[in-house]
Parts: structure tokens; C-alpha cells; sequence
């Protein structure tokens, strides 16, 4: 099984070299280089899109202060929120379905397993760290006004906004 680390935000624009300062937007990239994910951080002024051969990509801001700082979150909650969404068709509870995933792999709760291609979708395979159930979870393919848009559902939902 494949292990995948996702580095920190290096808060430092790939394309400028300009430093994010506290309160900058900012984007990142996962890029899959030699079977590792690497990340990439960009300003908002020099981001034009997920470079070719993204695997995923966010919006985020740099933290101002303690003040900012968003409560902590339950993975249980979380966890609990993905799997009642399991089976739903809905468009809306896919998206929001799929960036849950991306953040239970990014708290390490799930590990990727495998993406495979099932009537013309991408799925991704997920395992639990926790009980090693598999979840599969559809690729919606977001654009990235859709992607932004449900970050924010996510982060209204765990009260981050």
C-alpha cells in the first residue's frame, strides 16, 4: 500500500518566489511525481489554473493570527458527515462528498488506495486508517469556481467561516 504525504503550505509562490504574507489567498496544487505527491502554493496574482497534471487543487488563506485561528476539528464528525452521504446521487452531495474525502486524506484518515475508471468516472478508492473499510469515492471534476464554491460549504459546515 502506498503512502501519501502531502507537505505543509511553504507559503512562498512557485511561479514569483514572493513570499505569502498573513491574510494572502492563495492556491495549491498536488502534483504526482514518481508516485509522491508533491505540493505547490501559489499567489492569487500568478495562479492561472492547475498546471497540467494536477491530481487536485484548493483555495486557502494564510492565517492572520492566533485570532484566526479555525477550531479544531472532529474527525469523527467528519468521518460520520462522508458516510452519510455514501450512495447519494445528487450532484451537490457528490461534490460536497468528494472534498470531505480530500480533507479526511489530508488529516490522515484515509489513505489513497487507487483511482480506476468506472462508466466513464473516475473513482478513487479510499482506506480507512482507522477500520481499513475501502470507500469509493466519485471524481466530480470540479472547475475551479465550483471547487472554491464547495470549500466554503465544507468550511460553513465545520464552522470555519
Amino acid at each position: 500500500m502506498t503512502e501519501y504525504l502531502i507537505e505543509a503550505n511553504t507559503r512562498r509562490c512557485a511561479i514569483t518566489g514572493r513570499e505569502l504574507r498573513p491574510g494572502d489567498r492563495f492556491y495549491s496544487v498536488l502534483l504526482d511525481e514518481g508516485g509522491k505527491f508533491q505540493r505547490r502554493d501559489y499567489s492569487i496574482e500568478a495562479w492561472q489554473g492547475p498546471p497540467e497534471g494536477a491530481f487536485s487543487f484548493w483555495a486557502g488563506r494564510i492565517p492572520v493570527g492566533e485570532e484566526d485561528r479555525r477550531p479544531r476539528i472532529d474527525d469523527d464528525m467528519l468521518l460520520d458527515c462522508f458516510q452519510r452521504l455514501e450512495g447519494d446521487a445528487d450532484p451537490g452531495r457528490l461534490r460536497f462528498r468528494y472534498v470531505v474525502a480530500l480533507l479526511l486524506m489530508r488529516r490522515k484518515r484515509f489513505k489513497f488506495e487507487e483511482a480506476r475508471t468506472e462508466a466513464d468516472q473516475e473513482v478513487l478508492l479510499l482506506r480507512c486508517t482507522q477500520t481499513r473499510e475501502t470507500h469509493r469515492v466519485v471524481n466530480p471534476r470540479l472547475t475551479e469556481d465550483e471547487m472554491t464554491a464547495v470549500q466554503d460549504e465544507v468550511f460553513k459546515v465545520l464552522g470555519w467561516q
